[in-house]
């Protein structure tokens, strides 16, 4: 992070030297006169402000020295605040020394006043910046993956939060594709056991023959091809939290030894005869109607009883209002960076068809339209052709009337803020002027609805 006391002046002019140094006195002021010596300075002190003379030596005539000194400082040092000092008939090269990434530049003869204006106007910008980004650190918390500003996200949030350093073993439902997995990650990061192992395993994903094998391991020799001992899963998740995604479709005949293990905390691998004492925390999860499969038969009681403790609702998208689309925002950066690609958001088509497309597959189909459309696209802003979906015309009809006003005035706000976001591609003055407030304005309400924005 830049010293947000060190001015680094680089000036080769010995009479310049000392009238700049006493002049900024105020600051720690680190001089040097060379292109080198500036490299060293800004990597042994990391200023946060640098005046930079680009006629350095060996040829103070040519700016070259001083715009590769530029290039080298920004290289390391990127949100360095550099004023570049030329000389009076130069402001070819000032103007390109700004197009490299320099703050501002100042022509000489130097007037005091003047450069240290424009100094201490560079210096209020770095500490707006610093402190923006450990605000914005922060605010990085394990939900952070868990997009949502609809209130039953809100909620679900906070049990998260609740019941993340509990002992219980939890149970997450909801359809495919809603982030159950996402959440147990959560629920891991959160907890006391966070510096230890999280192990997942999709009962779905794994042939019923091979599926205990993997979740308590084998003994040599236990079975055709078991040519050494091999640990499961569960053991491998020892001190940490183990995942059992899809538990609905576990094996009958596998849930009575996996309750076995939720009573005893031991295991037996698969060939062995030893009770293998294992700690770990449980969190399951299911897209089944767990209740009919027991009444059909097909899952035990008493092993539901055993895996939630605590049960958490997942909705699906369709039911969180606004949340696809600020979803659909956070995944266009995401695959702008991956795929170095320029898409600065969704046109007013692509808008109104993600809030009222259903969603069947929940936010895993959202982020496959956007990762294809992303990389697929021609233009800059996405059409709801680019997602394959349908445009919508006209409004929607509203299936419940909400007549309270305090619950419409803040449905409408956030939908608002949402789609100033999306439009203005998460920039936060930009989005401040599409919604006419200012950002302290737009901040205040961020915190009053429960928005939280990577910028």
């Amino acid at each position: 992070m830049d010293n947000p006391n060190t001015l680094l002046i680089v000036e080769d002019d010995p009479g310049l030297q000392k009238q700049l140094k006493w002049s900024f006195e105020n600051y720690r002021t680190i001089i040097v006169g060379s292109r080198p010596e500036a490299i060293n300075a800004i990597k042994l002190h990391s200023p946060g402000v640098v005046t930079l003379d680009l006629g350095l030596p060996p040829d103070p005539t040519n700016a070259s020295e001083g715009l590769a000194a530029l290039n080298e400082i920004l290289a390391i040092a990127p949100t360095t605040k550099v004023i570049v000092v030329t000389g009076n008939d130069d402001r070819e090269n000032a103007i390109k020394a700004v197009a490299m990434g320099a703050y501002d530049f100042y022509q000489k003869p130097v007037d005091i006043d003047v450069l240290q204006l424009i100094i201490n106007r560079a210096y209020q910008l770095s500490h707006l910046e610093q402190e923006h980004q450990a605000l914005k650190q922060k605010s990085q918390t394990p939900l952070s993956g868990m997009i949502g500003f609809c209130k039953k996200m809100q909620e679900l949030n906070k049990m998260v939060e609740k019941i993340a350093p509990a002992k219980a073993s939890v149970l997450l439902l909801g359809e495919s594709g809603t982030g159950k997995e996402v959440l147990a990650k959560a629920i891991h990061a959160l907890s006391d056991r966070a510096n230890k192992p999280f192990v997942a395993v999709n009962c779905a994903a794994i042939p019923e023959n091979l599926l205990e094998s993997e979740l308590f391991g084998h003994e040599k020799g236990a079975f055709t091809g078991a040519v050494a001992q091999t640990k499961g899963k569960i053991e491998y998740a020892h001190g940490g939290t183990f995942f059992l995604d899809e538990i609905g479709d576990l094996p009958f005949p596998l849930q009575a030894k996996l309750l076995r293990f939720l009573q005893e905390k031991t295991i037996e691998r698969v060939g062995g005869r030893k009770e293998i004492p294992v700690d770990v925390r449980v969190l399951c999860a299911t897209h089944q109607n767990i209740q009919s499969r027991i009444d059909d038969g097909r899952f035990r009681g008493d092993l539901y009883y055993r895996i939630s403790e605590i049960t958490l609702n997942i909705p699906p998208l369709r039911e969180r209002e606004g949340d696809a689309l600020a979803i659909a925002t956070t995944l266009v950066n995401r695959y702008n960076q991956l795929n170095n690609k320029k898409i600065k958001g969704f046109g007013q088509d692509a808008i109104h068809a993600i809030e009222h497309y259903h969603w069947p597959g929940n936010v895993r189909e959202l982020e496959n339209k956007i990762k294809r459309a992303v990389i697929m696209a021609d233009g800059t802003v996405l059409s709801a052709q680019d997602l394959e979906l349908q445009p919508v015309s006209g409004e929607t009809p509203e299936q419940e009337e909400c007549l309270n006003l305090k619950a419409v005035r803040e449905s409408a706000e956030t939908g608002a803020i949402l789609k100033a976001l999306s439009r203005a591609n998460n920039n936060i003055s930009n989005a401040a002027k599409l919604l006419g407030v200012t950002r302290p304005t737009l901040y205040t309400l961020f915190e009053k609805y429960g928005i939280h924005i990577n910028e």
